[in-house]
């Protein structure tokens, strides 16, 4: 499990919940200057406060974008990464009138996929383990 300063609680469960995250571009050019990356981060803390999540890392370079969120169990996390995309695409797009140049043919700024793997608690091999070792009623 995570360190304690990472246990949540909810009304009903206590949890510890991390998403790896990847955002690709459309078209994957390569658009992100440092700006836009100060930008985008910005946008994406305040979508992810919304959904009462945190992001706990950020980074990319002109192409990819990476974030490490910390999410309740109630956040589908389909829906959050729909409202990241759409929210941090608009926005940049209309601030940044520059990147519309690359989409000329798309007026979106995210490829349409993306991908979300969980993180942190114990390896796989230690859960079987402890699941496996573990004492059944009879």
């Amino acid at each position: 499990m995570g360190n304690y300063s990472d246990v949540r609680t909810g009304r009903h469960c206590v949890f510890v919940l991390h998403a790896h995250l990847v955002f690709v571009t459309k078209y994957r050019h390569k658009v992100f200057t440092d700006r836009h990356l100060t930008r985008v981060e910005e946008i994406l803390r305040a979508v992810c406060a919304d959904f009462q999540t945190e992001l706990a890392e950020f980074n990319g370079d002109n192409n990819p974008v990476h974030l490490l969120v910390n999410h309740p169990p109630k956040v589908a996390l389909s829906k959050l990464v729909n409202s990241l995309k759409g929210v941090s695409s608009r926005r940049m797009r209309q601030e940044f009138p520059d990147l519309a140049r690359h989409y000329y043919r798309a007026n979106v700024l995210w490829s349409g996929s993306y991908f979300a793997g969980s993180v942190g608690g114990a390896p796989l091999t230690v859960l079987r383990q402890y699941i496996e070792q573990h004492n059944r009623l009879v």
